[in-house]
């Protein structure tokens, strides 16, 4: 597929028919859909780890509204980013398809060139065709060359945020380009104060619910923490259990509280799903040119009983937390363990707002409101680990392949008995073994296609 841009006439004739017969799933609901479809909130953290939330069994980290999130709706423990690295999941995330499918298979950064290509279509292009309106807060990381590649460029009405990660500034890299807070294509504040950044995310995201009028709307709210160098205000410094870390996750857990409050006296939280979920595991072995500015080898979070971490394809580097709530629509208080990834919310987010996805592209995503709900299975046989453009493992049901290198020995894990990935058992399943891989190489013949 080539990157040649869409021209409107083209981009409408894809969308112009998105309001769809698509089924509503919450039947009570479907004829009020038609009318107005219910409003989305996407949290998106940066580098949260599988095991840094209370709910998901961290002894010292106090994650109360994060956690009544979970009892309110469902929590999902195999729910996979689709990279292990920043940019790559963001462009996954918000165009339903792997990186190496949407072209954006590695970081881009102060100095690269690189950016999401404009041929391709994002969570907010889809919603605004069915009238929604539409805001990025936070790390946007897939480009800022130009304003055609910054949020307000790809569907978002308005964005206040970081175009790409908190380090990436001196000391941490070697640029002369400062690092600057953005209000839709203008720089408003550089150097950046990061202590009180992610109030600040907060409180932008709760003024645009508050300044909402009849239109349902998509929030996209990607923080810039617990990205490294982590830094929080004088008001949750030193109040976690956890360290400075603890206190960065429990920022966030406000945040949640905070945005879940304004939703309540605004009167929509019954009419509104929330996601929250992470773009890859926590940063652990630290390069040495991130020790600087007080940063500490253990400011990293916690994988939980996960091997590995960000930057590797370990169930550690891509495993994150899920939670989704909905009333009335995601029965409260309930896990799922079924296999399901962030390129399953642009298809599930399309079913829900009742428009059509594209057709003219693979997506990898699946629409997964019934798997949500408790009402089916995963939709997936088969979910692929990439490392870059480098194709590492495959899951199927609760078994692992994976494999260092193209030409490295494969090794096979049962996740369900061993989620730790220790014990290769690919000699005792040579057939298995050699299906996965087989099944491997014709996925990347697949993704490779021009």
């Amino acid at each position: 597929m080539t990157n040649t841009p869409l021209d409107r006439r083209t981009f409408l004739e894809l969308l112009g028919a998105a309001v769809s017969t698509v089924a509503f799933p919450c039947a009570a609901r479907a004829q009020a859909a038609e009318a107005r479809p219910p409003n989305i909130v996407l949290i998106f953290a940066d580098d949260m780890g599988y095991g840094d939330l209370g709910c998901y069994g961290h002894p010292l980290i106090r994650t109360p509204h994060l956690d009544q999130m979970a009892r309110d709706g469902v929590r999902l423990t195999s729910f996979y980013a689709a990279a292990p690295v920043c940019s790559p999941s963001r462009a996954a995330l918000l165009t339903g398809r792997y990186p190496v499918r949407c072209g954006m298979p590695g970081n881009t950064g102060p100095g690269s060139e690189k950016h999401l290509p404009e041929s391709e279509l994002t969570i907010a292009n889809l919603l605004k065709s069915r009238g929604y309106r539409t805001m990025a807060v936070g790390k946007w990381h897939l480009g800022h060359q130009r304003p055609e590649v910054l949020p307000t460029g790809r569907g978002f009405d308005a964005w206040y945020g970081l175009p790409y990660s908190n380090d990436m500034r001196k000391p941490f890299v070697q640029t002369d380009e400062p690092l600057k807070l953005y209000r839709d294509t203008e720089p408003i504040e550089y150097p950046v104060n990061q202590n009180t950044l992610t109030e600040r995310y907060t409180e932008e995201a709760v003024k645009f619910i508050e300044a909402g009028d009849e239109a349902p709307f998509f929030l996209y709210l990607a923080h810039s923490m617990p990205h490294l160098p982590v830094s929080t205000s004088e008001q949750f410094e030193g109040k976690s259990d956890g360290g400075l870390y603890g206190d960065v996750i429990e920022t966030i857990d406000w945040s949640v509280g905070r945005i879940r409050e304004a939703l309540a006296k605004k009167g929509v939280s019954d009419n509104t799903l929330i996601v929250f979920t992470s773009d890859n595991g926590p940063w652990l072995d630290l390069p040495d040119r991130m020790l600087n500015e007080n940063v500490e080898r253990w400011h990293g979070g916690s994988p939980g009983p996960l091997r590995g971490a960000k930057g590797t394809t370990w169930e550690g580097g891509m495993r994150v937390p899920m939670i989704a709530c909905w009333p009335g629509c995601i029965p409260a208080g309930t896990r799922n363990a079924q296999v399901a990834s962030t390129m399953d919310i642009l298809p599930t987010l399309a079913g829900i707002a009742g428009v059509a996805p594209p057709t003219d592209r693979t997506l990898d995503g699946q629409d997964i409101l019934p798997l949500l709900q408790g009402e089916a299975e995963s939709p997936h046989e088969y979910f692929y680990y990439f490392r870059g453009e480098h194709l590492q493992g495959v899951r199927h049901g609760a078994w692992k392949l994976r494999r260092e290198d193209k030409d490295g020995d494969a090794e096979l894990f049962h996740l369900g008995r061993d989620p730790r990935e220790l014990y290769n058992v690919a000699e005792a399943h040579p057939e298995l073994t050699k299906d996965l891989l087989a099944r491997m190489r014709g996925f990347e013949r697949e993704v490779r296609k021009p």
